[in-house]
């Protein structure tokens, strides 16, 4: 059983080889490759097993701090580390079942708790080190959360003022990053460093709770995702057919750990195969990633398209100073990525970025294009081996699969191994989630008559315009093409004959000024590419657009500010703090 797409001779892959692999792969057999005396604990499966290997004195992260600070840990360290902060958690009574929160960085400490917890059998839940103290007390009080791992200086910040609102919170373990020590806190450097080095994993059943994840919802509160140790065999199937890691990589995932391909990706899925991976502390700047791909070596880079266009916008001079050669493999997840970054990675790095398609509630990677396969700009890609997926129309409870080229909700049979098992508290929201044995994904797509899916948007965000569906990216991707615009987002407004129309907000590159001409051109541009019905009606300049930390566009709050509607949940809106 291949865990990856079979492949011809010259590394290549078509039709018949794609679908040869789905019809031979079969999760069991990747259960197999990785169960152990453990079961499938996640901290077995991605450090003790290597720990005790081959593999002991390679190094498993390679961590760059902001400030210029280095520090790298080998398999064996870190099985150190995490042994050391399991036993600091059975130390403060913290049993199967509890949940540990980390509020960090990327930083070395939150990769040993993360895998702390899970060897003792606790459910870890990571949060965007970018919160402000109200998302960060509604997400422990959610979770009725008995420990939080975090620095000095985000304790002094955002956990300290709210402290006493967070009542099943026993304990705080504070990692010094050169901040006073506060008081009624456990250091980390006593705590965790002074404990035992050794410890037995706990022995998991496949669907023992491991990870909470927490989404925002479009209203009310956000929904915690809940996934199983199971999940690290679709981390593992999945980070093969897509990064095709292999052995000597460097992987680079420059997620926030507080967001699901941080964990998925950035920690679990490069630790399962034993490969090296770049951890960068600091926020995104061009010439330091350039730097980091060049020096650091980095075979396969996994990005997010908000970063691939902001390095679009500092222009070929910055990459042309690098050598990124050494890139065999580059991706991008976390919202669609426009055609033209598809073929800008062709300019910058010799080959397309990859983009991929999954959600929080997926928890790993559903639908892809892969190194192997011919990429078509602007698409998904195809369902992985091991996934079914279909374009369906939900009517009253019906469930109907639609041809090739119609539009319709993306939806996927239940039973990968990374698929959520609820939303904490809210079983009725989950029950909502599947209808005619499907998972409904909430997003709109077409698929093609070669098998490729195409996004179209949130369910949420398509414009409903005269007798036409308007998906949001498509316009979004026109604007990019023209030179000026850097950052393009679109929504419907109310119209009285049309029902909505679209209106854009468009961000410009640097050189280009905002104005009259200027928007008369972009309308124009658009209207020559996609036609009057679907090209936007208005347009207005922004300095920036709203996104989340992990990039993604948040077009509600768009329409929410434009018609003076709730905004919602912004907890995971960039710079909310």
């Amino acid at each position: 059983m291949p865990l990856e797409i079979e492949r011809r001779p010259d590394g290549s892959c078509h039709a018949d080889e794609y679908r040869s692999s789905r019809r031979s792969f079969r999760w069991a057999d990747a259960e197999r490759e990785l169960t152990s005396s453990s079961g499938l604990n996640i901290a077995d499966v991605a450090v003790e097993r290597h720990a005790h290997g081959p593999l002991a004195a390679k190094v498993a992260l390679r961590w760059r701090g902001k400030r210029g600070d280095a520090r790298d840990l080998t398999y064996a360290e870190l099985a150190t580390e995490m042994h050391r902060f399991g036993n600091a958690l059975r130390s403060l009574g913290v049993g199967a079942g509890d949940v540990v929160l980390a509020l960090c960085p990327r930083i070395p400490e939150l990769f040993a708790a993360a895998l702390g917890t899970f060897a003792i059998q606790a459910v870890f839940s990571p949060l965007f080190s970018a919160f402000g103290p109200d998302p960060i007390a509604t997400r422990v009080s959610a979770a009725a959360g008995k420990v939080l791992v975090t620095t000095a200086s985000l304790y002094a910040r955002k956990v300290a003022p709210i402290r006493d609102r967070m009542p099943t919170l026993a304990h705080v373990i504070v990692i010094d990053d050169g901040a006073p020590m506060p008081d009624g806190v456990l250091a980390w450097q006593t705590v965790v460093g002074g404990a035992s080095s050794e410890l037995a994993i706990a022995a998991t059943k496949p669907d023992t709770l491991a990870l909470l994840h927490f989404t925002s919802g479009t209203t009310g509160r956000p929904k915690g995702a809940m996934h199983v140790h199971r999940a690290v065999i679709a981390h593992y199937a999945t980070a093969r057919c897509v990064l095709d890691l292999r052995p000597d990589d460097i992987f680079w995932c420059t997620a926030d750990p507080g967001w699901v391909t941080g964990t998925s990706y950035g920690l679990i899925a490069p630790l399962v195969h034993g490969v090296t991976s770049l951890v960068d502390e600091a926020d995104f700047a061009a010439e330091r990633w350039y730097e980091l791909l060049e020096r650091e070596r980095v075979t396969v880079w996994y990005t997010a398209p908000t970063a691939i266009r902001m390095l679009m916008k500092a222009g070929t001079e910055v990459a042309a100073r690098h050598d990124l050669s050494s890139v065999r493999v580059a991706a991008s997840v976390g919202e669609p990525l426009n055609p033209e970054a598809v073929v800008w990675g062709n300019q910058l790095l010799g080959k397309p970025f990859l983009d991929n398609w999954w959600q929080t509630e997926t928890g790993g990677i559903m639908i892809a294009n892969v190194p192997t396969m011919p990429v078509r700009p602007g698409s998904m890609g195809k369902p992985l081996p091991g996934i079914e997926a279909a374009i369906v129309d939900v009517t009253d409870g019906k469930v109907t699969e639609l041809a090739a080229g119609a539009i319709g909700q993306l939806a996927l049979r239940p039973g990968w191994p990374s698929m959520f098992r609820g939303y904490l508290h809210d079983p009725e929201r989950y029950a909502k989630c599947f209808a005619g044995g499907w998972y409904l994904s909430g997003d709109l797509a077409k698929r093609d008559t070669d098998g490729y899916y195409w996004f179209v948007g949130r369910g949420d965000d398509v414009i409903k315009s005269a007798a036409h569906l308007i998906g949001p990216f498509e316009v979004e991707s026109a604007l990019l093409e023209h030179p000026a615009v850097a950052e393009a987002a679109v929504i419907g407004i109310p119209h009285p004959v049309a029902g909505e129309v679209v209106k854009a907000f468009v961000a410009l590159k640097p050189g280009f000024i905002a104005g009259a001409a200027l928007h008369d051109e972009l309308i124009a541009h658009a209207r020559k590419k996609l036609g009057p019905a679907v090209a936007p009606r208005e347009l207005a300049f922004a300095a920036e657009l709203p996104r989340t930390r992990s990039g993604k566009l948040m077009r509600r709050l768009l329409r929410a500010r434009e018609l003076g509607l709730p905004e919602g949940d912004t907890s995971t809106l960039e710079g909310a703090a």
